[in-house]
């Protein structure tokens, strides 16, 4: 009997092989985990469906496999009893990927800058703007209007400025002209919507010249990250609100009930408290639990209320999602924070524990920093960032009193919410932190 690559999902064609738990000669039970994929979300050990003596194996470590691939071949004669399934090696769900990354092309051609006075006579290039000259239509290479900061902000950016369309005096390209480029580049699968080239990356210089160097190639997980991060960056235009609150009587509750949680399977971390308290605001502020459809013009409001948690792991960033956390008391969600938290760093994580997130955490403080700017999760609308909390002197009316206070950063996509609507739910935010009875007034 064969072991095959399971269905990978829509959208995925292939994986990476990290790891092959087994060997030829091996006896394989039913269920047992015998395969580590690493996709572009998540790593996942696959177990096996066939129960006997391996015969043949026909992947290793580093392959590149595709469903319905053959991994190996086992004699069913001599199968083992099948063995019970261990607790976080789950049949993977079918890997469902983000909007697959549109493969590279390389750009048109493009007009070389040069002087035009040291031009003898024009010459055409394919894929520059043309002019008329008598019945013959020429492509002038002509120097690009743009100052040397904008061309240096397009390189920067991996944009070919000779494919950005200016809209200063007399066509002079700025530096929100190369930023529209890149907004119309990803919007239309990377290509820009006049049919400019695609995002490139930066060139880099030969830093053998200066000393030794050692080159290793990204995982998926981590390449995956960097696009998506980068898209997000380049397409919304994110704005970022600070506040602090006085988590005082909270550091005294986590204190009082700790045990409590604890006896219940979980921790009691502010993490979790900050997962109900964002359910709660999502309730109040719709509009941060929404996603912006540019192609049809609109918004889509999720009713459903599932926060996303960045959790860092020696794999890279991951986001576990915590589901219908405005129906949970903060007792389960502790309880599942700390499940969902140690699957990752296990890389026991499924698609599906990734996926559905209308709002995104992420929690510093256990690492420092006063404050930072989380990137939005696209296509999210906004994410809280946490930074390390400490002791400050706060004036409470007659003299500067120790409070424990905790920064948190709103950032959000300024195409769908407004400041004065980042800083309401901040404030909200911190005010049920510092005063939770209040929600029952």
């Amino acid at each position: 009997m064969d072991f095959t690559i399971p269905n990978l999902g829509d959208g995925v064609d292939k994986a990476d092989v990290a790891r092959v738990m087994v060997s030829v000669g091996d006896m394989v039970a039913v269920d047992q985990s015998v395969l580590e994929l690493e996709t572009d979300k998540a790593t996942v050990e696959v177990p096996s469906t066939v129960a006997g003596k391996v015969l043949t194996l026909t992947v290793k470590a580093g392959d590149k496999v595709k469903a319905g691939q053959v991994v190996f071949t086992v004699d069913g004669s001599a199968a083992a009893p099948a063995a019970a399934p261990a607790p976080a090696a789950a049949v993977p769900a079918p890997i469902e990927a983000a909007a697959p990354a549109a493969a590279p092309a390389p750009p048109p051609a493009a007009a070389k800058v040069v002087d035009i006075a040291s031009v003898p006579r024009p010459t055409p290039v394919p894929g520059a703007p043309k002019t008329t000259v008598g019945s013959s239509e020429l492509a002038l290479a002509v120097p690009v209007p743009a100052a040397p900061s904008v061309r240096r902000y397009a390189r920067e950016l991996g944009v070919d400025i000779t494919q950005v369309d200016g809209t200063g005096p007399g066509g002079r390209i700025g530096n929100e002209d190369v930023k529209q480029f890149v907004r119309g580049a990803l919007l239309n699968g990377g290509a820009s919507s006049s049919g400019g080239a695609r995002l490139a990356g930066v060139p880099l210089p030969d830093f053998t010249k200066w000393g030794a160097i050692e080159t290793k190639p990204m995982s998926n997980i981590r390449r995956k990250t960097a696009e998506h991060l980068s898209a997000a960056w380049a397409s919304i235009p994110h704005v970022t609100q600070n506040d602090k609150a006085d988590v005082t009587s909270i550091e005294s509750f986590r204190k009082a009930f700790g045990k409590k949680v604890e006896a219940a399977g979980g921790k009691l971390t502010v993490t979790a408290i900050l997962i109900k308290i964002v359910g709660l605001a999502l309730d109040k502020y719709p509009q941060f639990a929404s996603s912006v459809d540019m192609a049809n013009q609109s918004l889509i409001y999720k009713q459903y209320r599932h926060v996303g948690i960045a959790v860092d792991t020696p794999n890279g960033l991951l986001v576990p999602v915590i589901r219908d956390v405005n129906t949970k008391t903060i007792t389960e969600i502790a309880v599942e924070l700390g499940v969902v938290s140690g699957k990752a760093r296990d890389k026991k994580l499924s698609l599906d524990d990734m996926s559905g997130g209308v709002f995104s955490i992420s929690n510093l403080g256990g690492i420092g920093g006063t404050s930072f700017t989380p990137i939005v999760n696209a296509p999210e609308v906004a994410i809280l960032g946490v930074s390390r909390g400490g002791l400050e002197p706060v004036w409470q009316g007659t003299g500067f009193v120790p409070r424990e206070m905790l920064p948190l950063s709103l950032s959000y996509d300024h195409r769908v919410i407004d400041g004065a609507d980042a800083a309401r739910f901040l404030r909200f935010t911190c005010d049920t932190l510092e005063q939770p009875l209040s929600l029952y007034l």
